[in-house]
C-alpha cells in the first residue's frame, strides 16, 4: 500500500484532510515559509510541484471545462470568458477554456508589461506574492455580459474569487459567474459566503470542482509549522535556509549533463499563453503547429531517453503542457510535466511528504519585485533521462545560463537538458504611442515594507520610496529655515532634526489620544465608508507620506473590520512645488487600475497639497499617456473645506500630528534632492531604527481601531447622510489664509499654516513667529501651548478664527534677525 504524501505533516502538526475519498489521491501536504499559512496543499494532478503525466494534467482541466459547458448550455457557453489565476492555475484555466469550447482565455499575471494598461487587479491575501494584474490586449475582453468562468487550483477560503468578482463586477456587471477548481477546501464558516455574496451583487455564482473536503487545523498550527520549518532548515546546514536538495549521494558525484537548445519554430504572433488573452483563433493556430514543434523536441532527445520531464516556467504552464502532451502521444518515452515556481517550500526526503527534493536557482526573468530565488520540486532524484526546460524569451537571460542557474542545476541531476524558448508575446502598441524613454516599469523596485523599512507590519503599507537611512540629511531648524526663505534650498532637500518629546509632552500625547480615540475612529469610519460607496468598491489606498500613512492604515483596517476587504495600501511622496513622485505613479499604474487609486492624507490646511496633486496628476498623464488617476484626496479632517471626501470638517487635534516619525512608523519626511534621487528613482526617506524605544506608531493605530465597534452604527449613518449632501469645497480656508497673510504683513501664504496639525508642524520643524488661537479653544491646544512655551512663541487669541489655531512661520527669517536659538521676535 502506498504511503499518503500528507502523512508526515499530518502526524507532526495534527492537520487532517477530510472529505471525498479522492482527496488523498489528488492532494499531499507540505510546509512552506509563509507568515500567513504554514501548510501547503500539494496537488498531484496540477503539474506544478509534482511531475505528472501531461495527459492526466490536461485531462483534468478539459474535463472541468466540459462540465462547465454542460452547466451553462451551448448558447451561454459560446458567450463565456475564462479567467485563470497566476501563477499556479494559468495552465489549468487554459485547459478549462479548451474543454469549454470556443471561449477566449485570460490569466492574471504578476509580471507588469511596459505599455500595457491594467484592466484590473486584486490581492490574494494568503499567498506569498499577492498582487495580480489583468493585462488583456483587447480592453473589451472582460466587458461582455456573458458568463465569466474563474479558474483556480483550489478553493480554500473564497477570498481571492470574491475579491476578483467584486473588482470586475463593479466595472463589467454580469448575471452569471462560474467558479472552477480542482478541489473545494472551504471550511464550514466560509461555505456560505459565496451564496451570500451572489445575493449581494444580484448575480448567480456556480461552483464546479473535482473533489471537496476540508483541512482541519489545530490551534497554534502556524507557530508549530514555522518551528518545524526552522528545525529542518537548520538541520540542512551548511547551505542554510535555502539549502539545495538533494545532496549528492554519498560516494557519488552528480552528473554533468549536456545542454542543447531546441528551435521550436513557434508561429509568429501566436501568444505564449493567456497573459494578454488567447482567442479561439489562437487555439486553432496552436493545434496546427503542435505536432511539428513536439517532433523537433523528440528529434533532439537522446535515443535512449525512457523517462523525460518537460519543465515549464512559473506562469508559462500551458504551452509546455501542450508540448508535453504531444510528446506523450507521439513517443514511447514516459513523459512527465511540472513547472518551476516562486513559492518557497520545505523539502523532506520522506515517502509521506509531498515535496521530496528541491532545486534552488536565481530568478532569470528580471522580475518586477527584484532578484530572488526560484524553485523546482521533485525533479532531482526522480530518474529523468532528460529534462526539457521551456521558458519564454523574457526569461532567456544570462541568469538562466550561469553556473548556479536553472540549466546548470538541472544538469547536475540528469544527463541531458534541452532548452526550448517560446517568444514572449508583446501586444501591439496603440496607434501613436511613443517609445517611453524612462526606465521600464519592470525595473522599478517593489515597495519597501516593514520590518526592513518602518515599524509597521508588512501588510499594512508598502512604501514606494528609496531608503536613505545611511545618508546624513538632518540640519538645524534655524539653518534650514534661513536656506529655505533665502531661496538657497528647497525644504525637501534636507530633514529637520527629529524632535525628542519631553516626558510632559509625551503625557499630553497619551491624554489627547485617550480623549480623541472615539472621535478619530468615527471619522475613519465616515471617510472609509464614503470612499467605498462613491469612489471604488475595492479601492487602492495611496497615502501621501508621511502624515497620510497612519490614516491610510486605519482606513484599511476599517475596510477589513467592517467589510472583510483586504485593501492594497501604499505610501508615496509629494513635494510642494515639485509634485508627486512620477515613478511611484508609474508603478501604481502598472500594478493596479488607476481608476481604483484613492489618495489619502491626514488633514487639509489651506489646500496647497490638494492643488499640488491635481496639477501633478495632470502633468503626469500628459507626459506618460496614463489616465484614470483621480487627484481628489480623501482626508480624515477637512477644516479648510478643500475636498469632497472627508471624515469631518472640524479642526481638532489628530494625535498623530503631535509627533514626527515616532507615530509614523519611524519614517522621516520625504526627501527630493538631485544628487540622491535620479530621474528614474523614487523619492527618498529615512528609517529611524534608533528611535524604536520611543515608537508609538502601532499603539496609536491599535488605540483607534479598538474603538471601531462602538462607532460603527453612527459612522455609517453619517457617511450615508454625507453621500446625499452637498460637499462641494468652498475653499474658505484658503481665503482665510490670504486674509491673515495680509493682515499680519507676511505677504506669503506659504508661511501661514492653518489648523491644529499644521500649527504643530510649524512648532516642531520650522522657526515659528506666533500662534493664533481661536478664543476659547480648549484641550485640543494643550500640546500647542506647551510647544509654544518651550520655544518662546507667543499665543495670540483671535475671535472668529475659522480654524482652531494657525501657526505663522517667521517671515524674512535670518539667524541674525532672531538669534541662532530660533526664538521669535517682533517685526
Amino acid at each position: 500500500m502506498n504511503t499518503w504524501s500528507g502523512t508526515w505533516v499530518a502526524e507532526r502538526l495534527g492537520v487532517e484532510l477530510a472529505g471525498d475519498e479522492r482527496l488523498r489521491g489528488m492532494l499531499g501536504l507540505a510546509l512552506r515559509r509563509n507568515p500567513k499559512r504554514a501548510h501547503l496543499l500539494v496537488s498531484n494532478v496540477l503539474g506544478k510541484h509534482v511531475p505528472q503525466a501531461p495527459s492526466v494534467v490536461y485531462g483534468h482541466g478539459v474535463g472541468l471545462g466540459r462540465r462547465v459547458r454542460e452547466l451553462l448550455g451551448d448558447a451561454a457557453a459560446a458567450r463565456a470568458v475564462v479567467l485563470g489565476y497566476a501563477e499556479t492555475a494559468t495552465g489549468l484555466g487554459h485547459s478549462v477554456a479548451d474543454g469549454l469550447g470556443a471561449a477566449p482565455y485570460l490569466h492574471s499575471t504578476r509580471r507588469p508589461v511596459a505599455g500595457v494598461a491594467a484592466a484590473g487587479g486584486f490581492e490574494e491575501s494568503h499567498s506569498h506574492a499577492t498582487s495580480h494584474l489583468l493585462l488583456p490586449e483587447d480592453p473589451s475582453l472582460l466587458a461582455g455580459d456573458g458568463p465569466l468562468v474563474l479558474v483556480d487550483d483550489e478553493f480554500s477560503t473564497g477570498n481571492t474569487v470574491l475579491n476578483t468578482v467584486r473588482d470586475l463586477h463593479a466595472r463589467y456587471p454580469r448575471e452569471r459567474y462560474v467558479v472552477v477548481a480542482l478541489v473545494d477546501m472551504r471550511s464550514a464558516a466560509d461555505a456560505g459566503r459565496l451564496e451570500e455574496f451572489a445575493r449581494e451583487i444580484g448575480a448567480r455564482i456556480d461552483l464546479v470542482t473535482v473533489a471537496s473536503g476540508t483541512v482541519r487545523l489545530p490551534d497554534g498550527v502556524l507557530e508549530k509549522g514555522q518551528a518545524l520549518v526552522a528545525e529542518h532548515e537548520t538541520a540542512a546546514a551548511p547551505s542554510g535556509p535555502f539549502a539545495r536538495f538533494p545532496a549528492p549521494l554519498e560516494g557519488t558525484q552528480p552528473p554533468s549533463g549536456r545542454i542543447t537548445r531546441v528551435d521550436l519554430s513557434w508561429p509568429a504572433r501566436l501568444p505564449d499563453g493567456g497573459r494578454h488573452g488567447f482567442t479561439p483563433a489562437h487555439r486553432t493556430a496552436l493545434e496546427s503547429a503542435l505536432p511539428a514543434m513536439a517532433d523537433r523536441i523528440a528529434t533532439a532527445l537522446p535515443a535512449d531517453a525512457h523517462r523525460v520531464l518537460v519543465l515549464g516556467f512559473e506562469e508559462l504552464m500551458y504551452a509546455p503542457l501542450r508540448l508535453a502532451a504531444e510528446l506523450e502521444r507521439t513517443t514511447t518515452a514516459e513523459v512527465r510535466y511540472s513547472t518551476t515556481t516562486r513559492s518557497p517550500v520545505l523539502a523532506v526526503d520522506d515517502p509521506g511528504y509531498a515535496i521530496r527534493t528541491r532545486l534552488v536557482f536565481p530568478a532569470h526573468d528580471d522580475p518586477a519585485d527584484g532578484p530572488g530565488e526560484r524553485y523546482a520540486y521533485n525533479v532531482a532524484g526522480a530518474g529523468f533521462d532528460a529534462v526539457v526546460a521551456v521558458v519564454d524569451s523574457v526569461a532567456d537571460t544570462p541568469a538562466l545560463h550561469t553556473p548556479d542557474g536553472l540549466l546548470a542545476r538541472l544538469a547536475e541531476h540528469t544527463p541531458h537538458v534541452l532548452l526550448a524558448v517560446v517568444p514572449s508575446y508583446a501586444p501591439a502598441a496603440p496607434a501613436g504611442a511613443q517609445d517611453a524613454p524612462e526606465r521600464p516599469v519592470t525595473m522599478l523596485p517593489e515597495p519597501l515594507r516593514g520590518p526592513a523599512f518602518s515599524s509597521y507590519a508588512p501588510e499594512e503599507v508598502g512604501w514606494l520610496l528609496q531608503d536613505l537611512s545611511d545618508v546624513t540629511l538632518e540640519a538645524p531648524t534655524e539653518e534650514r529655515e534661513e536656506a529655505i526663505q533665502s531661496g538657497g534650498a528647497h525644504y525637501a532637500e534636507s530633514l529637520p532634526v527629529e524632535y525628542q518629546p519631553s516626558e510632559q509632552y509625551q503625557q499630553l500625547f497619551h491624554n489627547a489620544l485617550d480623549t480623541s480615540a472615539v472621535r478619530l475612529a468615527h471619522a475613519v469610519g465616515v471617510v472609509t465608508e464614503t470612499v467605498l460607496a462613491e469612489r471604488s468598491p475595492r479601492p487602492v489606498l495611496v497615502s501621501l507620506a508621511r502624515a497620510g500613512t497612519p490614516v491610510g492604515i486605519l482606513m484599511r483596517r476599517w475596510a477589513q473590520h467592517r467589510h472583510g476587504l483586504d485593501l492594497p495600501h501604499y505610501a508615496v511622496s509629494i513635494v510642494r512645488g515639485r509634485g508627486i513622485d512620477a515613478n511611484a505613479l508609474r508603478w501604481l499604474a502598472a500594478h493596479h487600475d488607476p481608476r481604483d487609486v484613492v489618495f489619502v492624507d491626514g488633514w487639509t490646511g489651506k489646500g496647497a497639497i490638494t492643488r499640488e496633486l491635481a496639477q501633478a496628476v495632470e502633468e503626469f498623464e500628459k507626459a506618460h499617456g496614463v489616465s484614470g488617476f483621480d487627484p481628489e484626496i480623501a482626508v480624515l479632517a477637512d477644516p479648510g473645506s478643500c475636498v469632497r471626501t472627508y471624515g469631518t470638517r472640524e479642526d481638532y487635534l489628530i494625535p498623530s500630528a503631535c509627533l514626527n516619525s515616532t507615530v509614523s512608523g519611524l519614517i522621516s519626511r520625504t526627501v527630493l534632492r538631485a544628487d540622491l534621487v535620479g530621474p528614474d528613482d523614487y523619492h527618498g526617506a529615512k528609517y529611524y531604527r534608533e528611535l524604536a524605544d520611543s515608537d508609538l506608531s502601532v499603539a496609536f493605530l491599535d488605540t483607534v481601531s479598538a474603538r471601531f465597534d462602538e462607532v460603527t452604527e453612527a459612522a455609517c449613518a453619517e457617511a450615508k447622510d454625507l453621500l446625499a449632501a452637498d460637499r462641494t469645497p468652498t475653499w474658505e480656508g484658503w481665503a482665510a489664509v490670504e486674509r491673515i497673510s495680509e493682515e499680519y504683513g507676511i505677504h506669503d501664504v506659504n508661511l501661514v499654516k492653518p489648523g491644529v496639525g499644521e500649527t504643530t508642524r510649524v512648532l516642531l520643524r520650522r522657526v515659528p513667529w506666533k500662534v493664533l488661537a481661536r478664543a476659547g479653544a480648549g484641550s485640543d491646544l494643550d500640546h500647542v501651548r506647551l510647544l509654544a512655551e518651550q520655544r518662546g512663541v507667543p499665543v495670540e487669541e483671535v475671535p472668529d478664527l475659522p480654524y482652531t489655531c494657525v501657526g505663522l512661520i517667521h517671515p524674512r527669517y535670518t539667524r541674525g534677525a532672531t538669534g541662532a536659538d530660533g526664538t521669535a521676535v517682533t517685526l
